[in-house]
């Protein structure tokens, strides 16, 4: 259909003509995210500045249209996919990295520079920002901070919404608004910077974030502990995180998962149940205190091997390994459900149990890994579309592994973000006067409803 030509014309008086697409087949790679959904939007823009942005939002007001804003298309839930067409609003240009404050520890950033960017700008400074996503290299960092990201280092040092300070933004009704503060302590009025953390786009566009920096650790170790099942893996687990010593990171992948993983294939891995991939950092000195203590902890019932990585290249490897899994099962199954759900440490074991009860039931392969040290799993659901009956049970099984969860203590989402994949299934972890007050929220900061409508809440007919 494409954009009204009052619509295209104050786009284009906003930031100029060559930075407005209207053309389909322009327009069509911006229809898309890491979901595989995808929906043609009628414009695209690009912005380079706040001021553009908010004259970008008063031309979609005006006009009622929708407006999207989108980073890289790294996420997986189909939250920057125009279900509705309208405008979608391109950061990638507003990419700079605006100063690194090595005496306060932190960082001011634009929304487009990718998180692989911040990183090797806070390491010249001795610092590393903690979220760290597998596709760190690409992802921006407006789109970590609209799903509150996080990655295997949140064990220890927390998401994006611990690793903010704060924001500057623009409303769904054209207002420039600072949040946070510049300081790691602050308690003045609402805290609005964790508000905007997670709200994938519904309610201001981001235009600059303060992130916290983290000082480097002059030592990492990495350990690779093989299980005979995931009940000895489970309850290594809770032995790691129940001592003194908490590790960087904690990773997991099932039995499945290391036989499809590349870099065990053909190997003595191939047999096992479970496997963990823990790190542990810190001052040099501290190393074999902190390694002792870890490994004692993973120690017990089912253990079949430990082992602490000799070189860095060992380390790269086994992490390399882990970062590749997600998008080789998608190889694989290239209509695999990935979801990101959370439980206490302590059932991960029954969640696990639970899984394997819904793959023998509905015959769809479901293959898991992820985030142990915080009960953040990633349950890949494999089925192929073409195959009838693997497509009318997929969904129905993935409704059952959110009860699931939701009967363990836990909640949908860790690090993905609801976007449309999991906006049918909100209302049960949420309860009707909690989701009434988040939509009176969303009206206040967005009156006309164009942010990124039909996303996050479900659909009120």
């Amino acid at each position: 259909m494409g954009a009204r030509p009052e619509l295209t014309a104050a786009l284009q008086a906003a930031v100029g003509r060559e930075r407005v697409l209207t053309d389909a087949a322009d327009c069509y790679a911006y229809g898309y995210d890491n979901s595989r959904r995808h929906a043609l939007p009628d414009a695209v823009v690009f912005a380079d500045q706040e001021t553009e942005i908010q004259q970008i939002v008063a031309a979609c007001r005006h006009t009622r249209t929708p407006l999207v804003v989108r980073g890289r298309g790294t996420g997986t839930t189909g939250a920057a996919v125009p279900i509705r067409g309208g405008v979608v609003l391109s950061l990638e240009r507003m990419n700079r990295i605006l100063a690194v404050d090595s005496a306060n520890r932190l960082m001011r950033t634009e929304p487009g520079a990718s998180n692989q960017d911040v990183q090797m700008a806070a390491q010249g400074h001795g610092f590393f920002w903690a979220p760290d996503p597998t596709s760190a290299a690409y992802c921006s960092v407006g789109g970590n901070i609209a799903v509150n990201a996080a990655g295997p280092r949140a064990v220890k040092y927390g998401t994006v919404r611990e690793n903010v300070l704060g924001l500057r933004a623009v409303t769904g009704a054209g207002t420039l608004i600072q949040t946070g503060v510049n300081t790691t302590k602050g308690a003045v009025g609402y805290d609005l910077t964790r508000l905007l953390i997670g709200s994938e786009g519904t309610l201001a566009i981001i235009t600059q974030a303060t992130l916290k920096l983290t000082p480097r650790a002059a030592a990492r170790r990495t350990l690779r502990a093989v299980y005979q099942d995931m009940h000895g893996a489970a309850q290594a687990v809770a032995r790691i995180m129940g001592q003194a010593v908490t590790p960087c990171a904690l990773e997991f992948l099932d039995g499945d998962a290391i036989r499809m993983a590349k870099g065990f294939q053909g190997t003595s891995l191939a047999a096992a149940g479970a496997l963990l991939l823990i790190e542990v950092d810190g001052p040099e000195a501290a190393m074999p205190e902190s390694l002792d203590a870890i490994t004692q902890a993973a120690r017990g019932a089912g253990l079949l091997d430990l082992a602490v990585a000799k070189t860095e290249e060992e380390a790269k490897a086994l992490w390399a390994t882990r970062k590749a899994l997600s998008p080789a099962l998608r190889s694989i199954a290239p209509n695999k459900l990935n979801e990101d759900v959370v439980v206490p440490v302590s059932h991960i074991p029954a969640l696990i149990a639970g899984l394997r009860e819904l793959s023998e039931r509905f015959a769809i392969p479901i293959v898991n890994f992820g985030h142990a040290g915080n009960g953040n799993i990633h349950v890949n659901l494999l089925y192929d579309s073409q195959d009838a009956e693997q497509e009318r049970h997929a969904r129905p099984c993935l409704s059952e592994v959110f009860d699931l969860v939701l009967r363990l203590g836990g909640t949908l989402s860790g690090e993905h973000g609801i976007g449309m994949e999991k906006r049918d299934y909100i209302g049960r972890a949420i309860d009707p006067p909690t989701l009434a007050l988040m939509r009176a929220i969303k009206a206040q900061f967005d009156p006309d409803g164009i942010l990124n409508p039909a996303k996050l809440f479900p659909i009120v007919e």
